[in-house]
């Protein structure tokens, strides 16, 4: 699984290399110094992503995802770990979290900041375990971004697309059960909110806010229930951190925790 989710398709070449045995080391020894930088708000930290599974090819970048108190807090770390040498990316697409990346020109870490009792946290925790004991499916995922990397060279968003139904396909089997809430992103995402919005708000008519989906101050979500996408929210941003919900619809009941979840998002 790569949860680095990018929202452009501008980066360096992608590489997939065959895995390196000093992948585990290079975590540890990064992990001390993450642990420090977020000092008292620490709980526990993991080695995620492709570079955790052993025998698994993976582009050579080593995800981590530190586990902490509190989410809020760990702005007040940015400074610590800019000295560190990473830069402050906010949630980059993905609700709740902190993300940060080392590495402007060659990237060397990933780092996934998430709150204790976060789904995700134990969606990549079990997507992690499931491939370190099935070596088919860590064989067939090798191959997969191989050649996702070979015909998109230079665009991570195809190279996430390629890869999202067979990341959905782990989840689905893995025992992962928790909602996740997260901008759109792959084109079964935007497909997914295509449907919604035609289904639930314009029936027949064309939708004529499709603009919405480029503009800096609209964010599209999409929430699962495990692999499953089960609803649609669209969010306009206002001044002074301000935002409005426009549209949200679920196909499932129990809105009660979705909107709970919603109610803490901050878009950054």
């Amino acid at each position: 699984m790569s949860p680095s989710d990018a929202p452009s398709n501008t980066i360096s070449k992608i590489e997939v290399v065959e895995y390196d045995p000093s992948w585990p080391e290079l975590f540890e020894l990064e992990a001390a110094r993450i642990k420090q930088a977020l000092g008292c708000n620490y709980v526990e930290i993991y080695h995620i992503g492709s570079t955790s599974i052993p025998g698994l090819s993976a582009k050579p970048i080593i995800d981590m995802l530190p586990v902490v108190r509190n989410i809020q807090e760990v702005d007040k770390a940015t400074k610590a770990m800019e000295s560190l040498g990473y830069e402050a990316k906010g949630e980059y697409g993905i609700a709740f979290r902190r993300y940060f990346q080392k590495g402007k020109d060659i990237r060397t870490h990933n780092v996934h900041v998430y709150q204790e009792g976060d789904p995700e946290i134990s969606r990549y925790l079990n997507f992690r375990d499931w491939m370190r004991c099935h070596p088919d499916d860590t064989e067939s995922y090798a191959k997969l971004k191989v050649d996702l990397a070979n015909k998109f060279p230079y665009d991570i968003l195809q190279y996430c697309n390629g890869k999202d139904a067979f990341v959905a396909s782990i989840d689905a089997k893995d025992g992962f059960d928790g909602w996740r809430i997260v901008k759109a992103l792959t084109d079964r995402e935007w497909n997914a909110v295509r449907l919604f919005r035609q289904k639930y708000f314009f029936k027949s008519k064309e939708d004529p806010y499709t603009w919405t989906f480029t503009h800096k101050d609209h964010v599209h979500f999409v929430f699962y229930k495990n692999a499953e996408i089960i609803g649609y929210a669209h969010l306009q941003l206002w001044p002074e951190n301000k935002g409005e919900f426009r549209f949200l619809d679920l196909i499932r009941p129990r809105i009660d925790i979705i909107l709970r979840r919603a109610g803490k998002i901050r878009v950054a």
